[in-house]
């Protein structure tokens, strides 16, 4: 796929400049993760990846745009051989230090661009590539690096469109380009995905989708219980479906 004019090379693209910072990679993990919430939402994504690919053990996966290793890290202690990239060698070195912590030897890490993988096509059982569509220079470009290393499944998510992001995407989008420094990131449509990884393909098997209501509020409420009854009661009353977000997704290589 050929680069427009008008689209910024991925090295100058504001999601490079953020991440490849050593206290954006040092306070990551407690941002997102961190605190009762955080931990729910770790713990959701932890069963998501496991139920999505099924057994892990003795399969060759790669997790594109690793950060901080957490998928890196539940697939090596589920036995897999793992290979773990990421453009950011801050996020590396932590991902590295944990994996150490962790006395996990399992994973190969290194630096590497989403757009570029260096890898044989059809390299790896399974891809996985979580939080990059969202902020890439490229999505469309990663969609088909993904799926032409993977051999049998990718694993991807992305904000809904049809969620509440859509306001804050607009919102961060608007103010980045009139200069403020800020993760000014996209959403998508299912069927802007599903279109992409058919073009490449890939067919989707499964989606998960994880809250109606916004990350924010549970996360300023920092009840796990709050989070749990009413994304319970959202679910029931059919709106976690249509409105949910982030949504994962899994898509396996279509019969040839």
């Amino acid at each position: 796929m050929t680069q427009s004019a008008s689209e910024p090379r991925s090295g100058d693209h504001y999601s490079y400049a953020h991440y490849a910072n050593e206290r954006t990679a040092r306070t990551f993990d407690d941002l997102r993760f961190g605190g009762p919430i955080g931990s729910l939402v770790a713990s959701s994504q932890a069963k998501t990846l496991s139920d999505f690919v099924g057994r892990i053990q003795h399969r060759r996966i790669l997790d594109v745009g690793t950060g901080t290793g957490r998928a890196a890290l539940l697939f090596a202690r589920g036995g897999a051989r793992v290979t773990a990239v990421d453009a950011s060698p801050q996020m590396l070195e932590v991902a590295r230090a944990r994996a150490d912590e962790q006395g996990i030897r399992s994973i190969t890490f290194g630096v590497g661009d989403a757009h570029a993988l260096e890898f044989a096509s059809r390299s790896f059982d399974v891809v996985c590539c979580l939080r990059v569509l969202m902020h890439t220079p490229r999505w469309r470009a990663v969609v088909a690096e993904l799926c032409r290393v993977a051999d049998q499944l990718v694993i991807v998510d992305y904000p809904s469109a049809t969620s509440v992001a859509l306001v804050e995407s607009v919102a961060r989008r608007a103010a980045h380009a009139v200069g403020v420094r800020t993760e000014a990131y996209r959403v998508f449509t299912h069927r802007t995905i599903a279109d992409a990884l058919a073009r490449n393909g890939f067919r989707v098997r499964s989606v998960h989708r994880q809250f109606v209501l916004p990350i924010a509020l549970h996360k300023a409420i920092g009840s796990r219980s709050f989070t749990q009854r009413s994304e319970t009661v959202l679910d029931r009353l059919g709106l976690l479906k249509p409105f949910g977000s982030p949504v994962s997704l899994v898509a396996e290589r279509c019969a040839s």
